[in-house]
C-alpha cells in the first residue's frame, strides 16, 4: 500500500494535467507570496541597507576566499543543520519537519510529473512519499505539543491559536490529510474523494498563506545568517561588542566585568540548571 503512488491511481478521474497545473500554481503562490511580504515588510531593503553599513564600517577586509568559507559555514552550520537552536529537542524537531517537507514536496512533483501519464512508479518514491509526509508530523506534532514556547514554558494550553501557527497548522494538516489520502486512494476507500478536497485545501491554505504565514522565513534566515557571519568577519558585529574573554586580563578590568573579576571561570549551568516551568 505505502508502495503506490496515489497520484497515479487518482489520474483515472483526474487528469495528469489538472494535477500538473495545481503545483505549478502552488509554486506560483510561494513566489508571489514571498516577493509580496519582501515588499511589505520591506525585508529586502532593510536587508541590503544593513549590508552596505555593515560593508561601509568594516575594521577588517573580507577576501573572496574568506567570504566563500562564511558562505559555505553559515550552509553547513545554519541550514543543514540548523545549528542556531540551542534546544536539541527543538534542534531535532525543526530538522524533522524541514527535511520530512523537502522530501515530501520533491517527491510529489516528481510523481505528479512523471508518473501520472501511464509509466510505472518506482515503489521507492512512493515510500519516500509517505516517510517525507511522517517526518513533517513526527517533527511537527512533538513541536506543537510538547516544544512550543508559549506552552512549554509560559503554561498557555495547546490549542490557543495565533496568525504565527498558520504555517505550522497548514503543514501539519497538508502532511497528515495526504498520508490519509494515499492510503484510501491506494486501497479503493469510497472516502478517499472526501480526503482528497480536504487535502487540497490544506495544502492550498499552505502555500497560498505564505504573505500571512512563516513559510517565507525559510528563505530570510539564510541570508540574515550569512550577513551575521559577515559582519563577525568584518569585526562590525552589527554594531554589538564582541563576546567577552574572562580569561583575557584586558576584558577582566572593563567596568561591566566588574562583579564578575574574581568569579570563577565555571559557574554552573545557571538558568539552564532545569526547564522553565514555573508557571
Amino acid at each position: 500500500m505505502f508502495s503506490v503512488n496515489p497520484f497515479a491511481e487518482l489520474s483515472g478521474t483526474i487528469s495528469p494535467v489538472i494535477m500538473q497545473w495545481y503545483v505549478v500554481i502552488m509554486a506560483i503562490f510561494v513566489a508571489a507570496g514571498t516577493l509580496f511580504d519582501i515588499i511589505h515588510k520591506g525585508s529586502a531593503r532593510y536587508f541590503f541597507e544593513n549590508w552596505r553599513n555593515s560593508k561601509a564600517q568594516a575594521k577588517k577586509e573580507v577576501g573572496g576566499g574568506e567570504a566563500i568559507g562564511v558562505a559555505i559555514n553559515t550552509v553547513a552550520h545554519d541550514v543543514l543543520t540548523s545549528g542556531e537552536f540551542c534546544n536539541q529537542k527543538r534542534r531535532i524537531a525543526h530538522l524533522l519537519t524541514m527535511y520530512g517537507f523537502i522530501l515530501h514536496l520533491v517527491m510529489t512533483a516528481i510523481m505528479v510529473f512523471g508518473y501520472t501519464g501511464g509509466a510505472a512508479t518506482p515503489a521507492y518514491m512512493a515510500q519516500l512519499w509517505y516517510l517525507g509526509a511522517a517526518m513533517v508530523c513526527v517533527g511537527g506534532y512533538w513541536f506543537w505539543f510538547f516544544i512550543r514556547v508559549d506552552v512549554a514554558a509560559e503554561g498557555n494550553p495547546w490549542n490557543r491559536i495565533v496568525r504565527a501557527d498558520l504555517f505550522i497548522l497548514s503543514l501539519l494538516a497538508s502532511c497528515t490529510l495526504a498520508i490519509l489520502w494515499g492510503l484510501a486512494q491506494s486501497s479503493g476507500s469510497p472516502g478517499s474523494m472526501i480526503m482528497l478536497g480536504l487535502y487540497l485545501i490544506a495544502t492550498t491554505v499552505l502555500f497560498g498563506g505564505v504573505p500571512w504565514s512563516k513559510f517565507s522565513h525559510m528563505f530570510f534566515k539564510p541570508a540574515a545568517a550569512f550577513e551575521k557571519r559577515m559582519s563577525v568577519a568584518n569585526e562590525t558585529r552589527n554594531n554589538l561588542p564582541k563576546p567577552a574573554d574572562r580569561t583575557s586580563a584586558e576584558d577582566r578590568d572593563r567596568h561591566s566585568m566588574e562583579l564578575l573579576k574574581d568569579a570563577p571561570l565555571d559557574m554552573g549551568l545557571g538558568i539552564k540548571r532545569e526547564q522553565p516551568r514555573h508557571y
